[in-house]
């Protein structure tokens, strides 16, 4: 049976009203809530019994047949919830709206939230990543795109050219969970972003502008911007059916701000999660994230994730970690007030939300209890940054909130002694009650002789005496008990003195109740003045958090500040690579790295597994940690800024567009090629290596002198065609350098030492050999080896000398150039119009 194939007018009230419900909200998963359990109906009972596994039951509902229902325990709904946002559902939240006790008739219900991977607000979200949602609006000649965490209230917006490519690449590389796009928008990054990456996308085409989050996006003058904040709040707004009144003043993220990487080279370094297992794990956020809070780990992630281009801010965060380094006792000290504080970002959050409980205020309060302490170290230290205490906050939850309260809100036990005069009068008369409760039982057992006798108490009788069946002969008519129920063991009494009794000690716990959840509503609401000085305080922390994790690994791996440089100047004594000397069993064989500025390109040789990829991926995370503001893994470095780095490395298919190595390879050169300037890093680890010998060999020759000539970034390019070599002879900005090995008996030893030169042996058989590979298959190689390598000697092969690239370039005109100065998203409309004024009178 279907939903569509009911006819409401027979269905019961019940049923007609989750019927109404569920026809404004087709494509989400109604948890319609029915006293202690959620349940749902028609289509999405089967879909939820068959995705968690659960029973698939029937109810009726006035009709001829039963109809589809499962459902769940109410106080165990999130864990369902959560199963069901990870397989990429929505669910609605449908409650009841009223007392069941006070309700004339059928139960008002309705929708209080809407929960989607972007929207997520439980215990179950990783605490050390961010839970980002984002809007995009397209303009046809570019993106404005915003993005935010509800969960800490941050938001962030930036405009984007219109390259499809780069707006899937940002979305993904951002870590945005859910994005929210108008009907209009292109189906095939609909699609890509969807079935390719898992990502959950929003139709949504009811945009608002709502007044009260004016202060969000009032300092924007961007209209583009505002516009597609005012597109995320609205969506945000009607899914959540609550105050958002966290979140904080919007930030245009700036990229020429921030060292730029794209999703590849992030993934081929191995920043946040490893290439093969996509863990956590060895990593390099895994080596460096020695933080103590869970503020301090997200802004980790997004240190390591926008390394800084800004040389006085990064040596502001060296001068930092070096007084860390210094002071060792303060920085203990800190380091153990850091462990005392709890995620102030999500506590905002949960309290403006309306969703805190008692709980929260115990962690709010145990982390405000240790500020005065980290304000101190922070002022010894002279960090650039300090905080308010807000003890005047501090005493009001240590004065009102018990120790160990009950989770929810709704069960009492939540407010102390002392703060409140009729919560006392009311606890003092219950308190009465249970006293006379057992007196009573005392004075029952000597007037009847019964010594077993018990007063109990259940929510169905209420009080009651207990006595055995052995006993219940001794029971007399003047005692004036009442017979209310027979167990197998015992008959159970009730009494006209203690029914006064209950009927008094239950309106005062009634009334206890009620009045502590109004008192805890107050406390929260209090509290939720205080959110943007908590959120500014977790600001700091997370920051000083992040510098003093800077300091603990740089001091137990023996990092060193590294010297920044306006020279295009490379000098790093002994590098290593941080994360493979941790994991590595055998000592780490480190490296020198060295260009000056003469030199822009290493042209690396040697054999497979010596390290040349290491050697080039340990430059680039050297580079990485020195831009972040970390101590690097050397002797000694002299590093320039970079303001941006490329990578080609690995050879993995991308299956999913079914785009071959080559292609992969061919495209990561191209946005290499086309986005780097002379003060970019680029890595190319074997390129060319995906098609035949001559074209790949071809291509990475013209790669190289263009690279050379056009853009003299800083390069390491590896490869296995000797050849190239002789480039050193004609290109004057390029050097030969090769990792060494030891061949002996036929056997080799790899020293991953690098040094200067070039080899012409890949020794690829040694590696067979070394992996095992039977020896009959060895042999056979080494022949067909000795037989292709003298016929390439007879062919006296030599590499084409680099060719005068003037010659085939055309040369750009005035208006080209003038074009590729400018970024049309930056320019107001007057600003075109004068530009587009001064190219025509050039071109006359």
């Amino acid at each position: 049976m279907t939903l569509d194939s009911v006819d409401i007018n027979k269905v019961t009230p019940m049923m007609r009203q989750y019927i109404e419900t569920k026809k404004q909200n087709k494509d989400i998963i109604i948890f319609y809530r029915l006293g202690d359990f959620y349940e749902m109906f028609f289509e999405d009972a089967i879909t939820v019994s068959h995705e968690l596994e659960l029973t698939l039951t029937g109810k009726s509902a006035g009709l001829d047949e039963r109809i589809p229902m499962c459902g769940v325990p109410y106080h165990a709904a999130n864990v369902y919830i959560d199963k069901l946002v990870a397989k990429g559902y929505k669910v609605g939240i449908c409650e009841q709206l009223e007392d069941p006790k006070a309700a004339k008739g059928i139960v008002k219900r309705g929708m209080v939230q809407i929960i989607s991977s972007g929207t997520l607000f439980n215990e179950s979200l990783n605490e050390k990543e961010n839970n980002y949602i984002g809007s995009v609006i397209d303009f046809n000649y570019g993106y404005a795109i915003c993005y935010g965490d509800i969960t800490t209230g941050e938001i962030y917006t930036f405009l984007l050219e219109h390259n499809p490519t780069k707006l899937v690449s940002e979305i993904v590389s951002l870590g945005i969970k859910e994005v929210v796009v108008s009907e209009n928008f292109s189906k095939d990054v609909y699609s890509l972003l969807k079935n390719n990456f898992k990502i959950t996308v929003s139709i949504f085409d009811n945009k608002t502008d709502l007044e009260q989050y004016h202060y969000i996006y009032e300092d924007i003058s961007d209209a583009r911007l505002v516009e597609a904040i005012k597109y995320l709040l609205s969506y945000v707004n009607y899914t959540q059916f609550r105050d958002l009144s966290h979140l904080q003043k919007a930030i245009i993220r700036e990229n020429k701000n921030y060292l730029k990487m794209d999703i590849h080279t992030k993934r081929n370094l191995e920043l946040t999660e490893t290439l093969r297992l996509k863990q956590r794990n060895h990593s390099l956020i895994w080596l460096l994230d020695k933080t103590k809070t869970a503020m301090g780990s997200r802004l980790l992630k997004n240190f390591i994730e926008n390394p800084l281009i800004d040389k006085k801010e990064i040596e502001r965060r060296y001068d930092c970690i070096e007084k860390l380094l210094e002071e060792f006792i303060l920085t203990s000290d800190l380091e153990k007030y850091l462990l005392e504080v709890y995620d102030l970002e999500r506590l905002s959050g949960r309290i403006a939300f309306g969703s805190a409980n008692a709980r929260d205020m115990l962690q709010l309060k145990n982390s405000l209890k240790v500020l005065p302490g980290i304000k101190e170290v922070l002022t010894k230290i002279e960090f650039y940054k300090n905080i308010e205490t807000l003890e005047e906050l501090y005493n009001l939850l240590d004065a009102s909130i018990y120790e160990n309260p009950p989770i929810s809100i709704k069960e009492g036990y939540i407010i102390k002694e002392g703060y409140n005069q009729e919560l006392d009068e009311l606890k003092d008369l219950r308190k009465g009650g249970k006293d006379f409760i057992a007196r009573f039982e005392n004075e029952e057992r000597d007037r009847t002789g019964i010594k077993n006798l018990r007063v109990g108490y259940n929510k169905v009788f209420g009080y009651y005496i207990e006595i055995s069946k052995g006993n219940v002969n001794l029971i007399k008519d003047e005692y004036g008990y009442e017979r209310k129920q027979t167990l197998s063991n015992c008959e159970r009494y009730i009494s006209p003195i203690l029914k006064e009794k209950e009927n008094l000690i239950l309106n005062a716990e009634e009334k206890i109740i009620d009045l502590e959840y109004q008192l805890f509503c107050e406390i929260r609401d209090k509290v939720k003045e205080y959110i943007p000085k908590l959120q500014y305080i977790s600001k700091v922390i997370s920051e000083i958090d992040c510098l003093q994790a800077f300091a603990n690994v740089s001091s137990n791996n023996n990092y060193v500040r590294p010297k920044l440089t306006d020279e295009r100047v490379i000098k790093i004594i002994d590098d290593r690579h941080p994360v493979v000397e941790q994991v590595i069993e055998s000592e780490y064989v480190p490296n020198d790295i060295i260009m000056d500025k003469d030199t822009n390109i290493l042209l690396i040789t040697g054999p497979n597994m010596a390290g040349k990829s290491t050697y080039m991926r340990q430059l680039a995370i050297t580079v990485i940690m020195a831009q972040i503001g970390c101590f690097v893994p050397a002797r000694d470095a002299t590093l320039p800024i970079f303001d941006a780095i490329f990578t080609r490395i690995g050879a993995n298919d991308d299956l999913v567009s079914g785009e071959s190595t080559f292609m992969v390879e061919m495209k990561e050169a191209n946005n290499a090629i086309s986005n780097a300037t002379s003060n970019s890093l680029v890595l190319f680890d074997e390129l060319g290596r995906g098609t035949a010998t001559f074209d790949g060999m071809a291509l990475a020759q013209a790669i190289i002198e263009y690279i050379h000539d056009n853009i003299k970034c800083k390069t390491l390019f590896s490869t296995h065609y000797h050849e190239l070599t002789d480039l050193e002879n004609n290109l004057v900005n390029l050097k030969n350098i090769h990792v060494s090995a030891h061949e002996e008996d036929g056997n080799i030893t790899f020293l991953h030492k690098i040094k200067k030169g070039s080899i012409d042996k890949s020794y690829g058989i040694h590696v067979a050999k070394l992996a095992n590979l039977p020896d009959p298959l060895i042999k056979r190689a080494n022949q067909i080896l000795s037989v292709y390598e003298s016929k390439e000697k007879k062919r006296d092969y030599i590499i084409q000398e680099a060719l005068p690239l003037d010659d085939l370039i055309k040369e750009e005109s005035v208006v080209e150039k003038e074009l590729k100065k400018i970024n049309p998203l930056e320019m107001t409309p007057l600003e075109a119009i004068n530009f587009l004024y001064e190219l025509k009178e050039k071109i006359k």
